[in-house]
C-alpha cells in the first residue's frame, strides 16, 4: 500500500451529484487506494452509493453518520486491500486496521472534529481512547477544527486554552 494514494478531503457535503462526480474524477485521476471524506453531511451511506461514487473497486467502507446537516465521515478502500482487521467508529472518528500481506498491520483514523469547546475537549479524549486500541503504526488524517499554532489562525480570535489541550495530543 502506497500512503501517497490516500485521498483526504473535507467535501462539505456529498449529497449533490456535482460533488459526487468531482470525487469520482479525482479518485480515478490519482488512482487512490483509500478515500477519507469528512463532512459528508449524510446520515446514511449504502454500499451502492460508495460503489457508484468512488468506483467498483471500493467494496469496503465504514462511516460515521452526520447529525442533521453537520459532520459525517466516510472511509472507503479498494477490495485489493482486503477486509479490515478491526475498525472503530465513534462520534467524530472512523478508524480502520489494515492487514497488509507483506508488512505489519497499521491503523488509519479519519477525523472530523466538532465546533464547540466542550465537545472539542471530549473529542480529544475520544482520540486518546482510540489510540489505546490502535496498536502499531497509526496514521490520523483530519479536519480537527482546532488550531495548533498561532500562525494557523487568520484572525486575532485565538483560544490558547484549547490550543494547549490540542498540544497534549492523543498519546
Amino acid at each position: 500500500m502506497d500512503p501517497s494514494k490516500i485521498l483526504v478531503w473535507n467535501i462539505r457535503g456529498l449529497n449533490s451529484s456535482t460533488h459526487q462526480d468531482s470525487v469520482r474524477m479525482l479518485v480515478q485521476s490519482i488512482r487512490a487506494d483509500i478515500v477519507c471524506l469528512q463532512e459528508t453531511k449524510m446520515e446514511g451511506i449504502s454500499q451502492w452509493f460508495v460503489l457508484s461514487t468512488l468506483g467498483l473497486a471500493f467494496y469496503h467502507f465504514v462511516f460515521v453518520p452526520s447529525v442533521g446537516a453537520s459532520g459525517g465521515i466516510l472511509v472507503a478502500w479498494k477490495q485489493a486491500l482486503g477486509t479490515a482487521g478491526n475498525f472503530w467508529v465513534d462520534n467524530h472518528c472512523a478508524s480502520v486496521q489494515f492487514l497488509p500481506i507483506d508488512s505489519e498491520p497499521w491503523w488509519l483514523t479519519c477525523v472530523y472534529g466538532p465546533q464547540g469547546n466542550e465537545e472539542k475537549i471530549n473529542f480529544l479524549q475520544e482520540l486518546r481512547l482510540i489510540r489505546t486500541h490502535c496498536h502499531g503504526p497509526w496514521m490520523v488524517v483530519e479536519d480537527f477544527n482546532l488550531i495548533y499554532r498561532e500562525e494557523d489562525k487568520n484572525n486575532a480570535n485565538l483560544n490558547r486554552a484549547m490550543m494547549c489541550h490540542f498540544h497534549q495530543g492523543p498519546g
